[in-house]
């Protein structure tokens, strides 16, 4: 199992070829027989930026995750839910997981990583979801087409931490799925926010039941305590949190961390919102004082990694912390709409070299996959960069080897420059933010549905010496559907 997950992806990987990244796609995958329709899910709907309206409303009005969560905890322990919301699988100190992050948008990207994620899934005990469950605004209404649907057929439970989304429908439809817990009286909220806040969607219990058919196996069955909670194994715990919409933790979760990263045995936390991203330090604050990263460097508490997703593509940060090193790593690939990596300045954060960091896609392949999507909807052939000329300019701008090797020589035209300028790639005259404006909005507003996908998931191979982290992509293409390509690795000592 282990050592056939190992072997994937070697040859077939975006590092390696253009046909690796999903380039030189000649058949679509299989994926588009899973698909219930050929709706499509956008950003460009204006209902669909009104649903989700809560995200602006919390930071002009205060975030309310923190009261309501501390509502769903009451609710919960008065069910008679452990204190510890410690998971305990049936697994041995030696087992396999997965882990996406922020898959639900129910549409061809969503399902374009399924059949990859089924092969190397196969023998693995659980997944686990980081943020995001459910888009727009984690609807329990949805869960049928953007959750049991697609993963079906993976045999194993399936765990998951909310993201900012799934907070927009006050948690209503995360709590009733993963935690099989009833909804909340309503609780007023005065004041502008009240009146603005958009409110909890009644669930339709009937349609609710019959989704859940869909992963009706008895192996498949879980139910998590609250919307954080540890999975406690011989070897590892793996330690998921709950940021809400802002990104801070309440006290009480705050306090509950503190206490489970008291445990001696290693641990990896699997966070709503990642702590490096973007060449960026974002580390969480908790309520009564410090961050969730203080938590996580403290020597004590042995964590050797942290997750997370919200932001939609592969990242990894090897961050040194005395004399250890901790792995920092986005993974929010799992479906929804990508996010430009070729926005990512050269790296230098917490005094990680640039040739140690790595993401997915590769930072040519990105900045030529917007080039040929926004050249095609503005109608400007003068924006068009080929996957070789996108690397030579990443390459130029971040000043490294290129990743995947070039064949022949690259010239690299005035035209070349303006178009990566315009996408975010290359300084603007006057130093205008056009690379945040992108990231931030363009790539929101940007999806598609035809390959290539640039989307991921994370394989997790668990000994008690070892953790051993493998990125495997998802183009949308029949040959890395076959064969999932292996975009970065990384082996962690436990003893």
């Amino acid at each position: 199992m282990v050592e056939v997950a190992a072997e994937r992806g070697k040859q077939l990987s975006s590092r390696v070829s253009e046909e690796g990244a999903g380039w030189k796609c000649q058949q679509i995958g299989s994926f588009k027989s899973l698909r219930p329709n050929d709706r499509s899910f956008s950003w460009l709907n204006p209902r669909t930026l009104w649903r989700s309206r809560n995200q602006i409303l919390a930071g002009l009005f205060g975030d309310p995750s923190g009261q309501v969560r501390a509502r769903w905890m009451e609710s919960q322990q008065a069910r008679g839910a452990d204190p510890s919301l410690a998971i305990r699988p049936p697994v041995g100190d030696t087992f396999t997981f997965l882990l996406m992050g922020d898959p639900g948008e129910g549409d061809a990207s969503q399902y374009a990583v399924v059949p990859g994620l089924l092969k190397l899934g196969e023998d693995t005990s659980f997944a686990v979801v980081a943020s995001d469950v459910i888009y727009p605004t984690g609807s329990g209404n949805e869960y049928c087409d953007k959750f049991f649907r697609p993963y079906q057929a993976y045999g194993a439970p399936i765990y998951a931490v909310p993201g900012n989304h799934d907070w927009y429908d006050g948690l209503g439809g995360f709590m009733r799925v993963f935690c099989d817990a009833p909804p909340l009286k309503p609780a007023p909220d005065r004041g502008l926010r009240g009146l603005l806040w958009r409110k909890p969607e009644a669930i339709d219990e009937k349609a609710l039941a019959e989704a859940r058919k869909l992963r009706g196996a008895p192996s498949q069955q879980a139910t998590q305590p609250a919307p954080y909670w540890v999975i406690e194994t011989p070897s590892l715990l793996i330690v998921g949190v709950d940021t809400g919409i802002a990104g801070d933790l309440d006290k009480a979760q705050a306090d509950w961390l503190r206490r489970t990263s008291l445990d001696p045995r290693p641990k990896v936390l699997v966070t709503g919102k990642p702590i490096y991203t973007r060449n960026d330090y974002k580390p969480s604050p908790l309520q009564g004082g410090g961050t969730i990263d203080d938590i996580v460097r403290d020597p004590a508490h042995r964590y050797v990694a942290a997750i997370g997703g919200d932001v939609h593509n592969y990242q990894r940060y090897p961050v040194r912390v005395g004399d250890r090193v901790i792995q920092y790593i986005v993974s929010g690939g799992g479906g929804a709409f990508m996010h430009a990596t070729h926005t990512i300045r050269r790296v230098d954060v917490a005094g990680v070299h640039e040739d140690d960091f790595k993401c997915y896609p590769l930072r040519g392949d990105s900045l030529s996959f917007y080039s040929q999507l926004y050249a095609k909807r503005l109608r400007m052939k003068w924006l068009f960069l080929t996957p070789r000329e996108a690397s030579c300019i990443m390459s130029g701008q971040i000043g490294n080897t290129p990743v995947r090797p070039i064949e022949g020589p690259v010239t690299i035209t005035r035209r070349m420059r303006w178009a990566a300028r315009i996408l975010g790639a290359w300084p603007f005259p006057l130093r205008l933010p056009v690379g945040t404006v992108f990231h931030r909005y363009l790539s929101e507003l940007s999806d598609w549905d035809t390959p290539p996908f640039f989307k991921n998931f994370l394989h997790v191979s668990v000994t008690p010496d070892t953790l051993h982290i493998r990125c495997f992509g998802a183009t949308g293409c029949l040959p890395q559907e076959i064969d999932p390509p292996m975009e970065d690795e990384v082996r962690i000592k436990l003893s």
